[in-house]
C-alpha cells in the first residue's frame, strides 16, 4: 500500500521517538525487576525488541533509509543498546 501524503511526516518521526523512549523505559523497568540482574536481562529484551521492530517494519513495507524515522531506525537503536549491554555486562 503506498504511503498516504496527507499524514505529516514530522508527526510520524515524533511518534517513533516517543514509542522508542517509552519502550526503553518499560524494558528497563522489567530488567530492573529481573532476578538475573539488570545487565543480563536488558540484553535479551533489547534483542527481542530489535527482532520485533524488524518484523513490523517488513510487514508495514517501510523504507529502511527514508526521510522519516521508521521501525528499522528504532530497531537500530535497540540493537545498539543490546550491543552496549553485552559489552558492559
Amino acid at each position: 500500500m503506498p504511503p498516504n501524503p496527507d499524514i505529516p511526516h514530522d508527526l510520524v518521526s515524533a511518534q517513533v521517538l516517543v514509542r522508542f523512549l517509552l519502550r526503553i523505559v518499560i524494558l528497563s523497568i522489567c530488567a530492573a525487576l529481573g532476578r538475573q540482574g539488570f545487565g543480563k536481562t536488558i540484553e535479551p529484551l533489547l534483542t527481542l525488541a530489535t527482532c520485533y521492530c524488524i518484523v513490523v517494519g517488513g510487514i508495514r513495507c517501510e523504507a529502511p533509509l527514508g526521510q522519516v524515522l521508521t521501525h528499522y531506525d528504532e530497531a537500530a537503536g535497540y540493537a545498539l543498546g543490546a550491543s552496549l549491554a553485552a559489552w558492559i555486562a
